[in-house]
Formats: C-alpha cells, structure tokens, sequence
C-alpha cells in the first residue's frame, strides 16, 4: 500500500422546518475517513455507526462515491483500503448518506488532482447528482448554513453566514426513518393556504438565520412536510411541538426522526425544561464541510 489520503466530514440537517429541500447546515460532529492506495484490490473497515450493516465492497457508499469522482475526472481506479469511523447516525435525518457521498469525492479528488485545494463547487454538483439534494450535499461540502437549488442540472448556492453564538441541539431518537419512507407519505398537492404560509417562512428564514434570530420561530414553521410525516415518528413530531409550545425554534431534521431546535443560547434556554426521555441529547455549534488532507 502507499499513498494515504483522510478526509473529515460533518453531520448536516436539512429543511430547517421551512426550508425545504433547499436550506441545510453543517455541525461540528464529524465522520472521519482514511484512503490508502495500493496496487490492486479493495478492503473496507468500518467502526462506529453503521458497522454492523454496511457493505464492504463497492456498493458501500462512499466506495461508489469514491468510482463516481474517479470517473467525472478521468482518473482510473486503484486498489485501496478504506478505512471509515462513523460517528453520524444513520437514518436519523443527520445526513449520514450525504456526508459518506461528499466523503467519497473527496476522497476521489484527492487522488486525481493531488496538491490541488478540494473544490467545493464540485463537490456540490457531482453529490447533487448521486443524492439528489443539494441542501444536504452543500453543506456537507461547504460547512455553515447554505441555500442550495438545482434547475436544468446546475446546482445554484449561497452561504448564509450565522452568528458567531448561533447554537443547536439534536434530539435523536433510538428509532430510524428512511429517507424513501418519508417522502413516500407526502402529498401530491397542499392547500393554497398552506403554500402561502410556507413561501413566506421560507422567505423570512435565511434572514432570520442570518441577521435577525428573533425571527426563527415563525421562520422554522412548516406547513408541507413534518405534519404528514408525523404517523412515522409520532414521538419526535410530540417532541418538536413540545419545545415550540415553549418558544424554542424546532423542527424535524431532514427527513426524522431526529429534531433539532437552532437559534442563539437565550432561545435555546426554555429546550432545558422540556423534557425529552427516549432522546440522545447533543449539543452542536455550526460546523466546517468537508476537509482532505494527506
């Protein structure tokens, strides 16, 4: 074996109640992964999250990813061990699936254009076409908070720079949601009333992340998706109503089952007297997208 490449990438929520399908954050809650380049062949280690059930040949994910980025920059493949610690739940609207692809490229970009800064724009834009959601890829990639929409196969983002004291909680539940699952129970169509009411929480919410967090209650409100997903994980959506009948901005993460309420301390504050047995707990501050190094 030879070469050895790592890369850092961190959990991400999407949707932020409002945002849906279109704004995400990265946390300061990382997989870690490491590459090591070899003459021929592939073996696959896996510890942490996930090691009990993931493949270990090419149809692991950040495998696949890792061909797919070999692929779109005309690098061949070579034998590699992989070697990936997870710490990011699966299946809990954490984005695991977006940071094993965003990992995978990078991995593979390290490979073909070594020395070369990682490219975050690519990044986005092939992940986007392995994932299909630019919200969750682009943070991943990007780090931060990022509005991300993709029309006529061009993957569009800006970075919504958060304040410095802009904190988070997850609330992950024992039990999973698959993202499939989720959007199997949405609705063809919704109300007019309810489109409405979205489009002008969406609207509000990259301002209230950016500048004016007194605006992230009603930011965070959803009218399209957490109500209909709610008979899939009825203790979470009981939990995200509980801590906004507290004012906590609060809303289910990606597709759930985790919640996870954001804001600055002091409308975080109230979350401490809700209670919420049955959850893992964890406390999160926005966090960098991913990171390669030799």
């Amino acid at each position: 074996m030879g070469r050895r490449l790592r890369v850092r990438v961190p959990a991400t929520t999407a949707n932020l109640g409002s945002g849906f399908d279109c704004v995400g954050m990265a946390f300061d809650w990382y997989d870690e992964l490491e590459l090591e380049l070899g003459a021929d062949g592939l073996e696959v280690e896996v510890t942490g999250e996930g090691a009990a059930d993931v493949p270990r040949d090419e149809r692991h994910l950040v495998v696949d990813s890792i061909l797919r980025g070999l692929a779109a920059l005309g690098t061949p493949r070579q034998g590699m061990r992989l070697v990936a610690h997870n710490t990011i739940p699966h299946s809990r609207g954490l984005g695991s699936s977006a940071a094993a692809i965003v990992a995978g490229l990078a991995l593979a970009w390290g490979v073909a254009r070594p020395g070369e800064p990682l490219d975050p724009a690519w990044l986005t834009r092939i992940g986007n076409d392995v994932e299909g959601h630019p919200d969750n890829v682009g943070a991943a990639a990007w780090g931060g908070a990022i509005l991300a929409w993709a029309r006529d196969s061009r993957v569009s983002l800006v970075q919504l720079p958060v304040p410095e004291d802009f904190a988070a909680i997850a609330y992950v539940p024992g039990t999973e949601c698959r993202t499939d699952d989720a959007r199997a129970v949405l609705p063809a169509a919704v109300t007019r009333e309810d489109a409405v009411s979205q489009a002008i929480a969406a609207a509000v919410l990259p301002l209230a992340l950016t500048q004016r967090p007194d605006l992230l209650f009603d930011a965070t409100f959803d009218r399209l998706h957490q109500q209909y997903r709610a008979p899939l994980m009825p203790e979470s959506y009981d939990l995200m109503l509980r801590l906004r009948a507290a004012g906590v901005p609060a809303a289910i993460s990606g597709a759930g089952p985790t919640v996870i309420a954001v804001g600055p301390p002091a409308q975080l504050a109230p979350a401490d007297a809700v209670d919420a047995a049955g959850f893992l707990v964890r406390r999160l501050s926005p966090g960098a997208g991913a990171q390669l190094a030799d």
